[in-house]
């Protein structure tokens, strides 16, 4: 596993948010002059879920992993109604003004993607190339009913292999190929072993309290004006052919608007993908290749 640091940033409301930084620049003073490269996970996700693809890439680039609030080494917000994606991006904003990152590469799963597109709105130029995997300015209720339906349920589990047994019964039809190595590498992305011995989902089970809140889910604003804000930068599409949060024609909407985006679909894989597939680590080097 490549090293990395742990650096931390202060939320406007007083929280202690954390994130991974991987060096860059080992090949050369070029690299050194390349844009550091921000991964924004999901929603239930944490800076592991980017462990391998920012592996990978340090050295030749600096990768910045974030915890957002209630995830991973991130503090746990007081108000749960702060789980929310215009708060997600104050912290953001937050994040790079410290680290003094006027532009950079968005790499943004699902939520991290809603993310990229709004940095993207709310600083113009700033994005250098972005990567949107498995997301859209549309959301699919499905999807969303589906998330709502497992979102801070707080199961645990006694052993990582019961862990990886929990994740194979909920998620197979997401990730049909998966052995139970896969299953047991999720497990150790997803979860950690809380003080009582016991394995857990690694975030705050109140992350979910928004979703009950009509229009809590997603950011109230028309997202398509937002996704333009990525049309002066290298874009990739990355969708899972089975997803239910990113549909195969709100994909090609997307590819009307911007003929320049590369669009990568993935067979037998739901939401989301990992990034972590052959396919993607291609399409996700072409894309860095056109940002040198």
């Amino acid at each position: 596993m490549a090293q990395f640091e742990t650096g931390s940033w202060t939320s406007r409301d007083g929280l202690t948010l954390r994130y991974r930084d991987y060096a860059g620049g080992a090949d050369g003073a070029d690299a050194a002059q390349r844009p550091a490269i921000l991964c924004l996970h999901g929603l239930t996700r944490n800076a592991r879920d980017f462990e391998q693809l920012a592996g990978r890439l340090a050295g030749q680039w600096r990768v910045i992993c974030p915890d957002m609030r209630g995830r991973g080494e991130s503090d746990y917000a007081r108000d749960p109604m702060t789980y929310n994606p215009a708060q997600y991006l104050d912290d953001l904003e937050q994040l790079l003004a410290q680290l003094g990152l006027v532009r950079f590469v968005a790499i943004g799963t699902s939520l991290g993607g809603l993310l990229t597109m709004l940095l993207a709105a709310s600083g113009g130029g700033r994005i250098a190339g972005a990567v949107l995997n498995d997301v859209g300015p549309v959301v699919e209720e499905a999807g969303l009913a589906r998330i709502r339906d497992y979102v801070g349920s707080g199961r645990s589990f006694e052993t990582w292999m019961h862990a990886a047994r929990g994740l194979k019964d909920t998620n197979a039809a997401i990730y049909p190929d998966y052995t139970l190595e896969d299953w047991l590498r999720m497990a150790k992305r997803l979860m950690v072993v809380n003080d009582a011995g016991r394995i857990v989902f690694d975030y705050d089970m109140k992350i979910g309290e928004p979703f009950e809140i009509p229009g809590g889910a997603t950011p109230a604003v028309d997202l398509w004006p937002l996704f333009d804000g990525l049309a002066s930068a290298p874009l990739l599409l990355v969708r899972g052919e089975a997803s239910d949060i990113l549909s195969a024609e709100t994909a090609a909407m997307m590819a009307a608007r911007n003929p320049a985006m590369a669009h990568l679909v993935l067979p037998r894989i739901g939401h989301a993908p990992t990034l972590d597939e052959p396919a993607s680590i291609a399409a996700i080097d072409t894309l860095l290749a056109q940002v040198g």
